[in-house]
Protein backbone atom coordinates (compact mmCIF):
# COMPACT_ATOMS: atom_id res chain seq x y z
CA UNK A 1 0.00 0.00 0.00
CA UNK A 2 2.71 2.10 0.89
CA UNK A 3 4.57 1.62 -2.60
CA UNK A 4 1.11 2.49 -4.53
CA UNK A 5 1.03 5.92 -2.63
CA UNK A 6 4.46 6.16 -3.03
CA UNK A 7 4.30 5.83 -7.36
CA UNK A 8 1.46 7.89 -7.16
CA UNK A 9 2.74 11.22 -5.30
CA UNK A 10 5.79 10.20 -7.67
CA UNK A 11 3.61 10.61 -10.75
CA UNK A 12 1.61 13.71 -9.69
CA UNK A 13 5.13 15.67 -8.96
CA UNK A 14 6.01 14.25 -12.70
CA UNK A 15 3.01 15.51 -13.87
CA UNK A 16 3.58 18.74 -12.04
CA UNK A 17 6.95 19.18 -13.04
CA UNK A 18 6.44 19.08 -16.90
CA UNK A 19 3.44 21.21 -16.83
CA UNK A 20 5.92 23.78 -14.58
CA UNK A 21 8.91 23.11 -17.09
CA UNK A 22 7.92 23.25 -20.55
CA UNK A 23 10.63 20.97 -21.62
CA UNK A 24 9.01 19.78 -24.63
CA UNK A 25 8.06 23.58 -26.21
CA UNK A 26 11.62 24.19 -25.19
CA UNK A 27 13.07 21.84 -27.05
CA UNK A 28 10.79 22.69 -30.06
CA UNK A 29 11.97 25.89 -29.80
CA UNK A 30 15.49 24.85 -29.85
CA UNK A 31 15.12 22.89 -33.09
CA UNK A 32 13.60 25.61 -35.03
CA UNK A 33 16.39 27.95 -34.53
CA UNK A 34 14.19 29.89 -31.97
CA UNK A 35 16.41 30.69 -28.84
CA UNK A 36 15.03 30.74 -25.66
CA UNK A 37 15.36 30.19 -22.16
CA UNK A 38 13.76 27.18 -19.83
CA UNK A 39 13.23 29.53 -17.13
CA UNK A 40 11.71 32.20 -19.39
CA UNK A 41 9.43 29.04 -19.40
CA UNK A 42 8.87 28.80 -16.83
CA UNK A 43 8.67 32.82 -15.57
CA UNK A 44 5.39 32.75 -18.57
CA UNK A 45 3.54 29.89 -15.84
CA UNK A 46 3.41 32.43 -13.23
CA UNK A 47 3.17 36.05 -15.43
CA UNK A 48 -0.20 33.56 -16.55
CA UNK A 49 1.01 33.86 -20.42
CA UNK A 50 0.89 29.84 -21.77
CA UNK A 51 4.02 29.64 -23.42
CA UNK A 52 2.66 27.30 -26.08
CA UNK A 53 1.12 30.24 -27.89
CA UNK A 54 4.38 32.86 -27.48
CA UNK A 55 7.06 30.01 -28.58
CA UNK A 56 4.60 28.82 -31.63
CA UNK A 57 4.15 32.22 -33.15
CA UNK A 58 8.04 33.32 -32.55
CA UNK A 59 8.51 29.91 -34.74
CA UNK A 60 6.45 30.97 -37.26
CA UNK A 61 7.72 33.99 -37.38
CA UNK A 62 11.36 33.09 -37.26
CA UNK A 63 10.80 30.83 -40.59
CA UNK A 64 9.18 33.37 -42.35
CA UNK A 65 12.38 35.29 -41.61
CA UNK A 66 10.84 38.10 -39.14
CA UNK A 67 12.37 38.68 -36.03
CA UNK A 68 10.04 39.16 -33.68
CA UNK A 69 10.70 39.62 -29.92
CA UNK A 70 9.38 37.34 -26.93
CA UNK A 71 8.98 40.47 -24.55
CA UNK A 72 6.75 42.15 -27.30
CA UNK A 73 4.55 38.91 -27.64
CA UNK A 74 4.14 38.59 -23.52
CA UNK A 75 3.25 42.23 -23.72
CA UNK A 76 0.79 42.29 -26.04
CA UNK A 77 -0.56 39.13 -25.04
CA UNK A 78 -1.26 40.56 -21.87
CA UNK A 79 -2.88 43.55 -22.99
CA UNK A 80 -5.65 41.95 -24.51
CA UNK A 81 -4.30 41.66 -28.03
CA UNK A 82 -4.61 38.18 -30.28
CA UNK A 83 -0.56 37.32 -30.55
CA UNK A 84 -1.67 34.47 -33.44
CA UNK A 85 -3.54 37.18 -35.65
CA UNK A 86 -0.44 40.15 -35.07
CA UNK A 87 1.81 37.61 -36.35
CA UNK A 88 -0.09 36.33 -38.99
CA UNK A 89 -1.05 39.80 -40.32
CA UNK A 90 3.19 40.66 -40.32
CA UNK A 91 3.77 37.14 -41.88
CA UNK A 92 1.35 37.99 -44.94
CA UNK A 93 2.34 41.75 -45.29
CA UNK A 94 6.07 40.61 -45.31
CA UNK A 95 5.12 38.18 -48.33
CA UNK A 96 3.03 40.93 -49.85
CA UNK A 97 6.01 43.28 -49.81
CA UNK A 98 3.66 45.84 -47.42
CA UNK A 99 5.45 48.04 -45.11
CA UNK A 100 3.76 46.77 -41.79
CA UNK A 101 5.52 46.91 -38.93
CA UNK A 102 4.63 45.07 -35.71
CA UNK A 103 3.82 48.37 -33.13
CA UNK A 104 1.53 49.53 -36.06
CA UNK A 105 -0.12 46.17 -36.32
CA UNK A 106 -0.41 45.41 -32.30
CA UNK A 107 -2.11 48.99 -32.47
CA UNK A 108 -4.69 48.20 -35.33
CA UNK A 109 -5.16 44.64 -32.94
CA UNK A 110 -6.03 46.71 -30.01
CA UNK A 111 -8.12 49.28 -31.77
CA UNK A 112 -10.58 46.12 -32.06
CA UNK A 113 -9.93 45.49 -35.82
CA UNK A 114 -8.84 42.28 -37.73
CA UNK A 115 -5.53 43.14 -38.82
CA UNK A 116 -4.99 40.20 -40.56
CA UNK A 117 -8.60 40.46 -42.51
CA UNK A 118 -7.04 44.16 -43.09
CA UNK A 119 -3.69 42.51 -44.74
CA UNK A 120 -6.04 40.62 -46.63
CA UNK A 121 -8.46 43.18 -48.25
CA UNK A 122 -5.37 45.43 -48.65
CA UNK A 123 -3.72 42.69 -50.88
CA UNK A 124 -6.88 41.44 -52.52
CA UNK A 125 -9.58 44.17 -52.53
CA UNK A 126 -13.22 43.57 -51.89
CA UNK A 127 -16.33 44.93 -53.13
CA UNK A 128 -19.30 45.98 -50.87
CA UNK A 129 -22.63 46.35 -52.82
CA UNK A 130 -24.97 49.46 -51.91
CA UNK A 131 -28.54 49.03 -51.26
CA UNK A 132 -30.99 50.74 -53.31
CA UNK A 133 -30.23 54.56 -53.47
CA UNK A 134 -33.52 57.02 -54.26
CA UNK A 135 -32.67 59.94 -56.22
CA UNK A 136 -34.88 62.17 -58.18
CA UNK A 137 -33.89 64.36 -61.38
CA UNK A 138 -34.62 67.60 -61.94
CA UNK A 139 -37.78 66.87 -64.56
CA UNK A 140 -39.16 64.97 -61.30
CA UNK A 141 -38.85 61.41 -61.87
CA UNK A 142 -37.46 59.03 -59.19
CA UNK A 143 -34.41 56.48 -60.00
CA UNK A 144 -33.35 53.44 -57.77
CA UNK A 145 -29.92 53.20 -58.11
CA UNK A 146 -27.81 50.22 -56.83
CA UNK A 147 -23.91 50.37 -57.02
CA UNK A 148 -20.80 48.39 -56.60
CA UNK A 149 -17.98 50.01 -54.51
CA UNK A 150 -14.77 48.25 -54.42
CA UNK A 151 -12.43 49.27 -51.54
CA UNK A 152 -9.14 48.05 -50.13
CA UNK A 153 -7.67 48.71 -46.97
CA UNK A 154 -5.89 51.85 -46.34
CA UNK A 155 -3.09 50.37 -43.47
CA UNK A 156 -2.03 53.67 -42.23
CA UNK A 157 -5.52 55.09 -41.53
CA UNK A 158 -7.07 52.15 -40.02
CA UNK A 159 -6.52 53.35 -36.47
CA UNK A 160 -9.15 55.84 -36.17
CA UNK A 161 -10.58 55.97 -39.69
CA UNK A 162 -14.15 55.71 -40.35
CA UNK A 163 -15.37 51.85 -41.59
CA UNK A 164 -18.18 50.88 -44.32
CA UNK A 165 -20.76 52.18 -43.00
CA UNK A 166 -19.21 55.65 -43.42
CA UNK A 167 -18.37 54.88 -46.87
CA UNK A 168 -21.61 53.16 -47.88
CA UNK A 169 -23.17 56.26 -46.79
CA UNK A 170 -21.13 59.27 -48.64
CA UNK A 171 -21.09 56.93 -51.99
CA UNK A 172 -25.02 57.25 -50.80
CA UNK A 173 -24.79 60.49 -51.00
CA UNK A 174 -22.79 61.19 -53.87
CA UNK A 175 -25.46 59.08 -56.07
CA UNK A 176 -28.25 61.31 -54.91
CA UNK A 177 -26.58 64.25 -55.42
CA UNK A 178 -25.35 62.88 -59.15
CA UNK A 179 -29.00 62.59 -59.70
CA UNK A 180 -30.37 65.18 -58.28
CA UNK A 181 -28.74 67.50 -60.71
CA UNK A 182 -28.97 65.56 -63.73
CA UNK A 183 -31.50 68.17 -66.25
CA UNK A 184 -34.00 64.44 -67.12
CA UNK A 185 -33.33 61.15 -65.90
CA UNK A 186 -33.08 59.74 -69.42
CA UNK A 187 -29.91 61.19 -69.76
CA UNK A 188 -28.94 59.11 -66.21
CA UNK A 189 -30.12 56.57 -67.59
CA UNK A 190 -28.01 56.56 -70.95
CA UNK A 191 -24.93 57.69 -69.28
CA UNK A 192 -24.80 55.41 -65.95
CA UNK A 193 -21.23 56.47 -65.80
CA UNK A 194 -21.41 59.83 -64.98
CA UNK A 195 -22.47 58.95 -61.56
CA UNK A 196 -19.70 57.03 -60.66
CA UNK A 197 -17.43 59.81 -62.25
CA UNK A 198 -19.24 61.91 -60.30
CA UNK A 199 -18.76 60.05 -57.56
CA UNK A 200 -15.64 59.56 -57.74
CA UNK A 201 -14.45 63.11 -58.29
CA UNK A 202 -15.86 64.00 -54.32
CA UNK A 203 -13.08 62.40 -52.51
CA UNK A 204 -15.44 60.05 -50.34
CA UNK A 205 -12.94 58.09 -48.86
CA UNK A 206 -11.10 60.84 -46.77
CA UNK A 207 -10.71 60.45 -43.54
CA UNK A 208 -11.97 56.65 -43.69
CA UNK A 209 -10.13 53.43 -43.29
CA UNK A 210 -10.13 51.99 -46.90
CA UNK A 211 -9.13 53.65 -50.81
CA UNK A 212 -11.85 53.31 -53.37
CA UNK A 213 -11.05 52.27 -56.28
CA UNK A 214 -14.02 51.96 -58.24
CA UNK A 215 -17.49 52.59 -57.97
CA UNK A 216 -19.83 50.82 -60.98
CA UNK A 217 -23.13 51.42 -61.32
CA UNK A 218 -24.83 48.08 -61.38
CA UNK A 219 -28.83 48.56 -61.84
CA UNK A 220 -31.07 51.88 -62.21
CA UNK A 221 -34.48 51.54 -62.06
CA UNK A 222 -37.27 53.96 -62.86
CA UNK A 223 -39.30 54.61 -59.76
CA UNK A 224 -42.21 56.95 -59.19
CA UNK A 225 -43.27 60.38 -61.13
CA UNK A 226 -42.49 62.55 -58.31
CA UNK A 227 -43.24 65.20 -59.80
CA UNK A 228 -46.88 64.97 -61.05
CA UNK A 229 -47.63 63.58 -57.54
CA UNK A 230 -46.14 66.68 -56.23
CA UNK A 231 -48.36 68.43 -58.63
CA UNK A 232 -51.18 66.42 -57.93
CA UNK A 233 -51.07 66.69 -53.78
CA UNK A 234 -50.55 70.71 -54.47
CA UNK A 235 -54.05 70.83 -56.70
CA UNK A 236 -55.82 68.82 -54.34
CA UNK A 237 -54.51 70.68 -51.44
CA UNK A 238 -56.05 74.03 -53.65
CA UNK A 239 -59.28 72.05 -53.88
CA UNK A 240 -59.77 71.59 -50.36
CA UNK A 241 -59.14 75.57 -49.87
CA UNK A 242 -61.69 76.24 -52.93
CA UNK A 243 -64.00 74.56 -50.87
CA UNK A 244 -63.36 75.42 -47.72
CA UNK A 245 -63.41 78.98 -48.77
CA UNK A 246 -66.93 78.26 -50.54
CA UNK A 247 -68.43 76.36 -47.58
CA UNK A 248 -67.39 79.79 -45.62
CA UNK A 249 -69.35 82.24 -47.89
CA UNK A 250 -72.55 79.59 -48.08
CA UNK A 251 -72.59 79.68 -44.41
CA UNK A 252 -72.26 83.95 -44.47
CA UNK A 253 -75.18 83.60 -47.44
CA UNK A 254 -77.35 81.41 -45.32
CA UNK A 255 -76.76 83.31 -42.32
CA UNK A 256 -77.22 86.93 -43.94
CA UNK A 257 -80.70 85.09 -45.48
CA UNK A 258 -81.74 84.51 -42.28
CA UNK A 259 -81.31 87.57 -40.45
CA UNK A 260 -83.23 89.27 -43.21
CA UNK A 261 -85.98 87.12 -42.62
CA UNK A 262 -85.75 87.99 -39.03
CA UNK A 263 -85.64 90.99 -40.42
CA UNK A 264 -89.16 90.69 -42.58
CA UNK A 265 -90.30 88.91 -39.74
CA UNK A 266 -90.09 91.53 -37.65
CA UNK A 267 -91.31 94.45 -39.99
CA UNK A 268 -94.35 92.11 -40.40
CA UNK A 269 -95.03 92.21 -36.65
CA UNK A 270 -94.99 95.92 -36.63
CA UNK A 271 -97.43 96.13 -39.56
CA UNK A 272 -99.73 93.78 -37.73
CA UNK A 273 -99.18 95.87 -34.60
CA UNK A 274 -99.56 99.37 -36.24
CA UNK A 275 -103.08 97.87 -38.08
CA UNK A 276 -104.67 96.85 -34.80
CA UNK A 277 -104.06 100.26 -34.07
CA UNK A 278 -106.19 101.54 -36.96
CA UNK A 279 -109.88 100.44 -34.98
CA UNK A 280 -108.42 102.16 -32.06
CA UNK A 281 -107.63 105.47 -33.94
CA UNK A 282 -110.73 105.60 -35.67
CA UNK A 283 -112.81 104.70 -32.63
CA UNK A 284 -111.11 107.84 -30.91
CA UNK A 285 -111.53 110.22 -34.22
CA UNK A 286 -115.48 109.44 -34.36
CA UNK A 287 -115.37 110.64 -30.14
CA UNK A 288 -113.26 113.86 -30.69
CA UNK A 289 -115.33 114.45 -34.01
CA UNK A 290 -112.78 113.87 -36.16
CA UNK A 291 -114.12 111.29 -38.40
CA UNK A 292 -117.79 111.47 -39.61
CA UNK A 293 -119.94 108.65 -41.00
CA UNK A 294 -119.53 109.76 -44.52
CA UNK A 295 -115.49 109.71 -44.20
CA UNK A 296 -115.79 106.14 -42.78
CA UNK A 297 -118.15 105.08 -45.62
CA UNK A 298 -116.14 106.37 -48.34
CA UNK A 299 -112.94 104.96 -46.57
CA UNK A 300 -114.77 101.31 -46.96
CA UNK A 301 -115.82 102.21 -50.78
CA UNK A 302 -112.21 102.98 -51.59
CA UNK A 303 -110.91 100.08 -49.56
CA UNK A 304 -113.30 97.68 -51.21
CA UNK A 305 -112.49 99.19 -54.43
CA UNK A 306 -108.54 98.13 -53.89
CA UNK A 307 -109.79 94.82 -53.01
CA UNK A 308 -111.65 94.02 -56.05
CA UNK A 309 -108.49 95.71 -58.36
CA UNK A 310 -106.24 93.14 -56.60
CA UNK A 311 -108.77 90.27 -56.71
CA UNK A 312 -108.89 90.64 -60.61
CA UNK A 313 -105.32 91.01 -61.20
CA UNK A 314 -103.91 87.89 -59.51
CA UNK A 315 -104.77 84.83 -61.71
CA UNK A 316 -107.66 82.70 -60.99
CA UNK A 317 -105.84 79.93 -59.53
CA UNK A 318 -104.61 81.81 -56.51
CA UNK A 319 -107.90 83.90 -55.68
CA UNK A 320 -109.20 83.22 -52.87
CA UNK A 321 -112.67 83.09 -51.84
CA UNK A 322 -114.04 85.72 -50.05
CA UNK A 323 -115.63 84.70 -46.84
Amino acid sequence: MEIILLVAACIIILILFLWLVPIGIWFQALVSGTHTSLIQLIFMRFRKVPPTVIVSNMISATKAGLKLSQNELEAHYLAGGRVNAVVNALISADKANMNLDFKTATAIDLAGRDVLAAVKTSVNPKVIDTPPVAAVAKDGIQLIAKARVTVRTNIKQLVGGAGEETILARVGEGIVTSIGSAVSHKQVLENPDSISKLVLEKGLDSGTAFEILSIDIADIDVGKNIGAQLQMDQANADKNIAQAKAEERRAMAVAQEQEMKAKAQEARAKVIEAEAEVPLAMADAFRNGNLGIMDYYRMKNIQADTDMRESISKPAATQQPKK
